[in-house]
């Protein structure tokens, strides 16, 4: 006996295609959409305070409306996604408006929230939480910059719960990437929550698909020998044991072998032996990978351990603002060229009476994002192993941030008068003029389990419209 739990998102942003193609070529039982990440939490935060009404990935709505056909069959797949993200109620009532005017009102959605810590930093430093930061060891009471959203990863039991409570539709905040498989694979397989062997499989599995097609040749070493151009999303089968075969729908694009599950199964992993989730600590060093079949790997050994006593936390605060200047800089000495041109800009700034808090120059095609290599007609060369080293034209890019506004937005309007006040051979703008934009500083933390809930709420798509004007603050509801 096996699940089928495919991935068709890996980021927001990710193809909007992938969903509904995957669901045409390959019968699953649960499609994941994983959108979040560190940097996305902080984009979604920024929207919302912006406008109330947003603050999730407004994607999902957009695949809602190509899935259409298969959410009205019999045997639908289940969703299980993150789009949440800092305001799941509010992606909960768009994805129930889109459901009723799509026809299918009787969709059961199932909510999950209680991941925001934002509003609860005061009341959790009262409780003795000092929300450390995890490098430095720095209590959170010593930032002094205002914090602009802060969300802990949440684990596979809501999901699971949601599951049992028959949704049809699962929307979360902040979870942890894997849990969106493994929540699937506990309802299906009634796992306790301390079998943690079978809990590190499924999280190895779910690890593996959460990317996307990264699992089946997409950003591979070997991207010249993989058809990317309809690249096929990944489907794990996961059977009793927490074992997987990893796969994608037959005849699409892309690889799957030994190569392409290792390279996504060291991605992003911190410690092998400890690899740790709101569920379960997963060894990875156990794990065994074997190719099958064509395009099927079976990953099998995982081992695991109990999970950490804290939730982690991603919180963000803002840091002053930041803006980039990009010009492309022809001809000879090119590169000199540009990095005079940066001297220009930061000069003419320094009349102005503005010193800017941090600039990073670059000049892109010197061969400065690969140390020791310089580009060339057959692409990246040693530096001892050419004759010409001087490229014919770089991008120069200035990169600014300060913690004031106005000096950003001085230094944005510095780089068009060189046109025609600078050196010869500024040959136009990679791009037009750049707008100021906050810096969202990463502030990694931990917060005790015990005082994290996670709240849930089952509703079909007419119920949660009908209901929603009189909804009462999430905090103050658990109806599952």
């Amino acid at each position: 006996m096996t699940i089928r739990i495919a991935n068709a998102a890996g980021f927001l942003g990710d193809s909007l295609d992938a969903p509904r193609r995957l669901l045409d070529a390959s019968s699953v039982d649960v499609l994941t959409l994983e959108y979040l990440a560190e940097l996305t939490v902080s984009i979604l935060a920024h929207q919302r305070r912006k406008q109330p009404s947003l603050g999730y990935a407004r994607d999902f709505l957009t695949v809602l409306d190509s899935i259409r056909d298969h959410l009205a069959r019999p045997d639908r797949p289940r969703i299980v996604t993150n789009a949440g993200g800092v305001h799941p109620r509010a992606c909960v009532e768009a994805a129930a408006r889109r459901l009723v005017d799509q026809g299918v009102p009787e969709l059961r959605i199932a909510g999950i929230w209680g991941d925001e810590l934002t509003d609860r930093l005061d009341a959790l430093r009262a409780a003795g939480c000092p929300l450390a930061h995890l490098d430095t060891g720095r209590p959170l009471a010593e930032l002094d910059r205002p914090v602009t959203s802060a969300h802990a990863y949440l684990g596979a039991r809501p999901i699971a719960d949601a599951l049992e409570g028959r949704a049809d539709l699962v929307i979360t905040g902040r979870v942890a990437d894997a849990s969106l498989t493994v929540g699937p694979a506990v309802h299906h397989f009634g796992w306790a929550w301390d079998d943690y062997d079978r809990l590190a499989a499924a999280s190895v599995a779910g690890h593996l698909i959460e990317c996307g097609a990264q699992v089946t040749g997409g950003y591979s070493v070997r991207w010249d020998d993989v058809e990317l151009e309809a690249v096929g999303y990944p489907i794990a089968e996961v059977d009793a044991r927490g074992d997987a075969i990893i796969t994608k729908p037959e005849g699409s694009g892309g690889r799957v072998d030994r190569l392409s599950v290792i390279e996504q199964l060291v991605y992003e992993i911190g410690d092998p032996r400890a690899y740790r989730t709101p569920d379960v600590t997963v060894d990875f060093t156990s794990v065994d990978v074997r190719e099958s079949d064509a395009d099927r790997v079976a990953v099998r050994g995982a081992r695991g351990t109990p999970p950490p006593a804290d939730y982690k936390v991603s919180l963000a605060y803002h840091d002053g603002f930041t803006s980039s200047v990009q010009l492309v800089v022809a001809g000879r000495h090119c590169v000199e060229k540009a990095r005079r041109t940066a001297e220009l800009i930061i000069g003419r700034l320094a009349r102005a009476g503005v010193t800017l808090d941090r600039v990073h120059i670059e000049c892109l095609g010197a061969g400065e994002s690969v140390p020791g290599l310089r580009p060339c007609v057959h692409g990246l060369q040693r530096l001892e192993d050419r004759q010409d080293r001087s490229p014919s034209e770089v991008v120069l890019r200035v990169s600014a941030r300060d913690r004031r506004r106005d000096a950003i937005e001085r230094f944005t309007k510095e780089a068009a008068p060189l046109i025609t006040s600078g050196p010869a051979g500024l040959a136009g703008y990679a791009v037009g003029r750049s707008a100021s934009r906050p810096v969202f500083a990463y502030w990694p933390t931990t917060v005790p389990r015990d005082l994290v809930e996670a709240h849930i709420e089952i509703r079909t798509a007419r119920q949660w419209l009908e209901s929603a004007a009189d909804l009462p603050p999430t905090s103050e509801r658990n109806d599952a």
